[in-house]
C-alpha cells in the first residue's frame, strides 16, 4: 500500500510517527511522512522518505513566538488552544496543497497533530480512508477527563462530556481556516462539525492509560511507537561521565521554551544539591554556563540508550519522554508547562513513580528537591522497575501496523 503520514508539531509529535513509518516500510508498504522541517531528523535517521510542511515550529515556540505565551501563562486549555490554532490557521491552506499533492494515488492518509483536520479533508478529497494517530488520548471516555483540562478538577460523571466539549472547542478554533482551504484547494463543501467516526490509533501505553473499556472497536491504545537507536555510540566524554560513580540525574525539557531560563537554571542547581546530572538543553535556550560543574550538558542522545543508565528523569511531561522514562524503569520528576503535560504528570503520580508535579512556570527549588527525594525512595524505584517491565512487553508498532493494514487495505473497503 501507498501511505501518507501528515503531522505537524514538535519533535515529540514527529518522532513516533517516523518510527511508525519505518515499521510500515518494514512490512512492505510505501510511506511518505510530512511534518515540520526541524522535526524530520528522526525520519532521516530511520530512512523514512519525508518532506517538510510549511511553517516553522521552532520559531513558534521561541520566547517571542505563539506558544511561548501559553508557557508563560497558566498553560491551560484556553492559552494552549489559542496558540495552537494560531500556528495551524496561518498554514492551513499551504498544508492542504502540500498534503493533496503528496497523496496522489495513495491508499490511505494517516493524520496527526495540528495537521489532522487538513489530512482528514484531503482524505475526503482523495476518497481514501483517513486513520487518526496521536500521542494524546482525545477519544471520549468515562474513565478520565480530557487531557487538556486540569487533572482532578471535574467530577467523574463529566469525563466523557469533557472530551466532546474540548474537541468541539478545538474545531471551532480551526474551522474557519479549514473550511476556507477545503473550498479553495479541494473544492469541498464546508464542514459544520468535527470528525468523529474515523479510526484512531494512539502510540501510548495501556500501562499508563489503563486502556479505556468504553472506546469503540476502531480506537486502540497500542503502546509506545519507538525504534531502538541503530548503531549509535556515545561520545567518549559522556561514557566517562557515566562511569564516574552512581547513575546521574537526567534533565531535559524537550521543545519547551518561553520560561524564565535563569530562574530555571538556579532552581535546578539548588535542588540537585551536588548530585551529578546530565542536561539536554533541547529548544529551551538555557545557558549552560549558568549550571554548576556537576551538571554535564549533552547533545541529542537516544532515550532508549541513555535513560536506562540514569537514576531518574526530570522532564516536562510530554508524552514521548513520559513513556521513555517509564519504559526505562526509572522514576520521573515532572515539571509541566502546558497542554497535556499535566495529564501525563498525573498518570505517573497515580502509578507511584513520580511525586506531585512541580509547576514549571515558577519553579520552586524546594518543591523540586522534594520530588527528587521521592524519586530516590526505594519503593518508588521498585514501582518504576515493575512498570518498565510491563511496558517493555507491549508491541506498540506491531499492533499499529496490523490495524492500519486492516483498515486501509483496498480489499477491506
Amino acid at each position: 500500500m501507498k501511505l501518507v503520514i501528515a503531522t505537524y508539531g514538535t519533535e515529540g509529535d514527529t518522532r513516533p510517527l517516523a518510527a511508525l513509518g519505518r515499521a510500515l516500510m518494514d512490512a512492505g508498504h510505501d510511506v511518505r511522512l510530512l511534518a515540520d522541517a526541524a522535526t524530520l531528523g528522526s525520519a532521516d535517521a530511520l530512512g523514512v522518505p519525508s518532506a517538510p510542511l510549511s511553517g516553522d515550529i521552532r520559531r513558534a515556540i521561541a520566547p517571542d513566538g505563539a506558544l511561548s505565551d501559553a508557557v508563560r501563562g497558566r498553560g491551560g486549555f484556553n492559552d494552549t488552544s489559542k496558540a495552537l490554532a494560531a500556528i495551524a490557521n496561518a498554514n492551513t491552506a499551504a498544508w492542504m496543497c502540500e498534503v493533496a499533492d503528496a497523496s496522489a494515488g495513495c491508499d490511505a492518509i494517516l493524520v496527526s497533530g495540528l495537521a489532522s483536520f487538513v489530512g482528514l479533508s484531503v482524505a475526503e478529497y482523495r476518497r481514501v480512508p483517513a486513520i487518526g494517530t496521536g500521542m494524546i488520548p482525545i477519544t471520549p471516555t468515562a474513565e478520565f477527563a480530557s487531557p487538556f483540562l486540569p487533572s482532578g478538577k471535574l467530577p467523574s460523571w463529566l469525563n466523557r462530556a469533557s472530551h466532546r466539549f474540548v474537541n468541539a472547542l478545538l474545531w471551532q478554533a480551526f474551522r474557519k481556516a479549514t473550511n476556507a482551504a477545503r473550498a479553495s484547494v479541494c473544492r469541498l463543501p464546508p464542514r459544520k462539525q468535527v470528525w468523529t467516526d474515523h479510526p484512531m490509533l494512539y502510540g501510548v501505553s495501556p500501562a499508563l492509560l489503563s486502556g479505556p473499556a468504553d472506546w469503540p472497536s476502531n480506537v486502540r491504545a497500542c503502546g509506545q511507537w519507538r525504534i531502538d537507536a541503530r548503531a549509535w555510540a556515545p561520545p567518549s566524554e559522556l561514557s566517562a561521565f557515566l562511569e564516574e560513580g552512581d547513575p546521574p540525574v537526567y534533565i531535559g525539557f524537550g521543545s519547551m521554551a518561553g520560561f524564565d531560563r535563569a530562574a530555571m537554571a538556579d532552581a535546578l542547581a539548588r535542588a540537585l544539591d551536588g548530585r551529578h546530572a546530565l542536561f539536554y538543553p533541547g529548544w529551551s535556550g538555557i545557558d549552560a554556563s549558568l549550571l554548576p560543574a556537576h551538571v554535564r550538558v549533552i547533545g541529542d542522545t537516544p532515550h532508549d540508550w541513555l535513560l536506562p543508565r540514569v537514576s531518574m528523569a526530570i522532564h516536562h511531561g510530554g508524552s514521548g519522554i513520559t513513556h521513555s522514562a517509564a519504559r526505562a524503569g526509572i522514576p520521573s520528576v515532572v515539571v509541566p508547562f502546558a497542554g497535556d503535560q499535566f495529564f501525563w504528570a498525573n498518570r505517573l503520580q497515580r502509578l507511584g513513580v513520580a511525586a506531585a508535579p512541580v509547576a514549571g512556570r515558577r519553579l520552586s527549588a524546594a518543591a523540586l528537591a522534594r520530588a527528587i527525594a521521592f524519586a530516590e525512595r526505594g519503593d518508588t524505584k521498585a514501582r518504576a522497575t515493575a512498570l518498565g517491565v510491563r511496558i517493555a512487553q507491549e508491541g506498540g508498532l506491531k499492533l499499529a501496523v496490523g490495524a492500519i493494514e486492516r483498515w486501509a487495505h483496498p480489499g477491506a473497503r
